[in-house]
């Protein structure tokens, strides 16, 4: 009875952090893991001790609040953005970037500003460069701009830099989150997620950047990758 106890204790543990770690894969995930709490995972307590069966039954009680807590922490943030972004829930895979842009979601824009009261354009990317991705860049967009590799509009993916002219050469700067979204410090909205394909932004589009440190990393990565 306390092997049988043991696994009980062992499927708990592990059916929990594999719930918390797939939170966003699916919508119906959820739905199937509650079932799983509520049935296939556990054994009928007849077939345990009385004593064992009341420890067993407290695991049980114990695991599916936290099921459903997960659910509804991880549904909540991953189905706004998905909304926004216009795009499947599996694919919202970076939960980091994600819990950032919901923590400065409608910061207003000051500038020169880098602070819950107010943020401008450049300090907002940088911060979140650091945060997310630990990677540090210059404080202006113009500096920014000049530590990235240049990219055209098909070759930037999930974490690069957009750059803009909106008063006289590069004087915008955002972070790209794919299929033409991206989050920055608006002037006129503070921070929000726009898409280059809007008229305003079409027009003022330079590049997009990649911050050499990470283009190195990938540049070394691929390498890796086709090495024998």
């Amino acid at each position: 009875m306390k092997n049988l106890l043991f696994v009980a204790v062992a499927l708990s543990v592990f059916t929990v952090t594999s719930l918390t770690a797939s939170a966003q894969k699916n919508k119906n995930f959820f739905a199937d893991a509650n079932k799983m709490v509520d049935g296939m995972m556990f054994l009928p307590t007849q077939q345990l001790s009385k004593q064992a069966a009341v420890s067993y039954n407290a695991i049980k009680q114990n695991i599916a609040p936290v099921v459903t807590m997960a659910t509804e922490l991880c549904n909540k943030l991953h189905f706004k953005y998905a909304q926004l972004l216009n795009r499947d829930v599996e694919y919202l895979t970076n939960t980091s970037l994600l819990s950032f842009i919901d923590e400065w979601w409608g910061t207003r824009y000051r500038y020169g500003g880098s602070t819950k009261s107010g943020i401008d354009c450049s300090s907002f990317t940088g911060l979140l460069m650091g945060t997310v991705f630990g990677f540090a860049l210059p404080r202006t967009a113009r500096e920014q701009y000049a530590s990235c590799t240049k990219l055209s509009f098909n070759e930037m993916a999930e974490g690069d830099l957009v750059f803009f002219n909106t008063r006289g050469g590069v004087s915008h700067v955002g972070v790209y989150l794919g299929d033409g979204y991206f989050v920055h410090s608006s002037s006129h909205d503070g921070v929000t997620i726009s898409n280059i394909s809007e008229n305003y932004y079409a027009k003022r589009f330079i590049a997009g950047g990649r911050p050499l440190a990470i283009a190195a990393l990938k540049n070394t990565n691929d390498a890796d990758c086709g090495s024998n």
